[in-house]
């Protein structure tokens, strides 16, 4: 089979739906003056909220390129003139939730294209201003900025009437949002948090890291009663149930401990026999952040030499078939966090053991990787193990999904990335891998341990008063 023939292959096969049926979804782009035979705008007839009368509905398939399906709605009444129009994620609630927050540097930045689904809610941090859940938007930056305008703008005249004070802090609002739209103050951050995960931020790829990030979650039970993914009562009915097993428990350990008490004393003494938790893996009732029901999680403490003691956590449903495992590190608070560079030389570092803490951030300069704290998580794995688990998520995520409405030099880009990512985990190439935990956290072992390792260095740094603040520390009060 020729490349151009596996290549439409591989076209039909991500235009097919799995029951058969054709699938309308392209990308925005393809869409504009596509000549094909069915008409790409599906128009329905709609009861109008506005005047009881019937209008048009218009329905847009379509594929935001680095994101996924979505629908885009428009409804028109000719009675009244009533118009809306919003979108609706076109896939099933993401296992976890997300977060993407871009940092506006210029005015081109307004311009990056935001999606936000009902369930999402915007943040504009420098304004300190938030938008909670409502409508879904097919929108950008500028056209956020441009809504609360227009919302803070409408009831002015009677609001200037009737309380002059508060319409004179609206006006200064009013103008301040003005100044960054116009491009007359910079920075703006953006934030985007959807608990369903269908929200997005464009991002462009070779870019600074500190201008995009996205940040995943696991699902609150809050969250998940919010999403309808599981209702309130079942929620209490949960924690009526944990509550009660864990009073049964305690009660049964003291039963437990008192019997096992010398019987020439009425106290349990310190010599009693006391269950030992550093080699059993310790297994507890939990609530699947995929399918919001109950499920099991296991947990087993971990001793890594010559650094701390972490806690290896293990999710597995059986309802849904969601897997998850994660690393956590024990211990107090470090005072200071610290950077690990790791020269790697020889195929064998590749077999070193690594931890990556979730407020760990990565980067390996010769390949023009950069893992923002966050990213997949809590890991101990192998340097082989990582790379090879970021090669699948991008590659999963980012390009197989998109390469279609990709041009041809992004395309390029994103090959040649891959192919030093491919050559970097088999050992044909060295790297620089380089750490920054601002919590001290994170690790990689040290084959000449006790003595110095030749080619890593360990420092420790000073944490910021934004990274006290992003990890809460700022606020905790232990006096």
């Amino acid at each position: 089979m020729s490349a151009e023939d596996q290549e439409s292959k591989r076209r039909k096969i991500m235009t097919d739906q799995t029951d058969g049926q054709a699938n309308h979804f392209q990308n925005v782009g393809e869409q504009v003056g596509a000549q094909i035979e069915d008409q790409p705008v599906k128009e329905v007839e709609s009861y109008c909220v506005n005047c009881g009368k019937n209008g048009t509905t218009r329905l847009l398939l379509t594929r935001i390129p680095y994101f996924r399906e979505i629908i885009l709605m428009s409804f028109e009444c000719p009675h009244c003139h009533f118009k809306n129009s919003e979108i609706q994620p076109a896939a099933q609630v993401a296992e976890k939730g997300a977060r993407y927050v871009l940092k506006c540097e210029n005015k081109d930045d307004l311009s990056r294209q935001v999606v936000k689904s009902e369930t999402a809610t915007v943040r504009f941090q420098e304004l300190d201003i938030e938008i909670p859940p409502k409508r879904g938007q097919l929108t950008n930056a500028e056209g956020l900025l441009a809504e609360m305008v227009e919302d803070l703008e409408a009831d002015q005249p009677q609001r200037k009437e009737a309380q002059p004070e508060v319409a004179e802090k609206i006006d200064e609002v009013i103008q301040n949002i003005n100044a960054y739209r116009n491009g007359e103050k910079f920075p703006l951050t953006v934030s985007v948090d959807d608990p369903a995960g269908n929200s997005w931020i464009e991002y462009k790829p070779g870019e600074p890291s500190h201008k995009w990030a996205m940040y995943e979650y696991p699902r609150t039970a809050e969250q998940n009663v919010f999403l309808g993914l599981i209702s309130a009562d079942e929620v209490a009915q949960r924690q009526k149930e944990e509550l009660e097993k864990k009073k049964a428990a305690t009660s049964s350990n003291v039963s437990a401990s008192l019997s096992d008490a010398p019987k020439t004393s009425g106290f349990v003494s310190d010599q009693s026999k006391i269950d030992n938790f550093e080699n059993e893996i310790q297994t507890f009732q939990a609530t699947c952040s995929s399918c919001g029901k109950p499920c099991e999680t296991h947990m087993k403490p971990v001793n890594i030499p010559h650094f701390k003691e972490v806690i290896l956590m293990s999710t597995v449903c059986d309802s849904c078939g969601y897997k998850s495992n994660e690393v956590k590190t024990g211990g107090a608070i470090p005072d200071k966090g610290t950077r690990i560079t790791l020269k790697v030389t020889d195929p064998e570092d590749l077999a070193r053991d690594i931890l990556k803490s979730e407020t760990c951030g990565m980067v390996v300069p010769e390949l023009s990787l950069d893992l923002t704290p966050g990213t997949l998580g809590g890991r101990f794995t192998t340097i082989e193990g990582l790379l090879t688990q970021v090669m699948e998520e991008l590659h999963s995520r980012v390009f197989t999904q998109t390469s279609d409405s990709m041009d041809e030099a992004t395309k390029n880009n994103w090959t040649t990335f891959f192919a030093r990512l491919d050559d970097a985990i088999h050992g044909k190439i060295g790297f620089t891998i380089q750490m920054e935990d601002p919590l001290g956290a994170s690790y990689i072992q040290n084959v000449y341990a006790p003595d110095n390792d030749p080619n890593m260095t360990i420092e420790e740094f000073e944490r910021t008063h934004d990274q006290n603040e992003d990890l809460g520390l700022n606020d905790m009060k232990t006096d």
